[in-house]
């Protein structure tokens, strides 16, 4: 059993960062790929970015290169760094385990994802 916690949520406004983290435990780090994904009120749960079990990082085209992924194997965390936020970008933020090794060119597909945390609330302000 694989168990992610989220944090580093907030209130911000538009043009500044935030950093968000995903704890992992319950399986050996280096052996899952983690997905950052985000639902808005009233929308579908959309892709945001994965870093693969062997640390190849795949990022969804709309970022505009704005946010990165990156993890830190001694602290089992994978990180989600978020520049010059915007107000489209207000969302719950997930972070998903996918622990059967898919292929890299499924990780924007949600159901590859076994394991889920709870969410953070991101709301940047215009």
């Amino acid at each position: 059993q694989v168990q992610l916690v989220e944090s580093g949520g907030g209130l911000v406004q538009t043009g500044d960062s935030l950093r968000l983290s995903c704890t992992v435990s319950g399986r050996s780090f280096n052996t899952v790929t983690v997905g950052w994904f985000r639902q808005a009120p009233g929308k579908e749960r959309e892709f945001v970015a994965a870093i693969s079990w062997s640390g190849r990082r795949y990022y969804v085209g709309f970022l505009e290169g704005r946010f990165t992924i990156s993890r830190d194997t001694f602290q089992s965390t994978v990180y989600l760094q978020m520049n010059s936020l915007k107000p489209d970008d207000t969302a719950v933020y997930y972070c998903a385990a996918d622990s059967d090794h898919h292929l890299y060119s499924d990780y924007e597909n949600s159901s590859i994802y076994n394991y889920w945390g709870q969410g953070t609330q991101v709301t940047v302000s215009s």
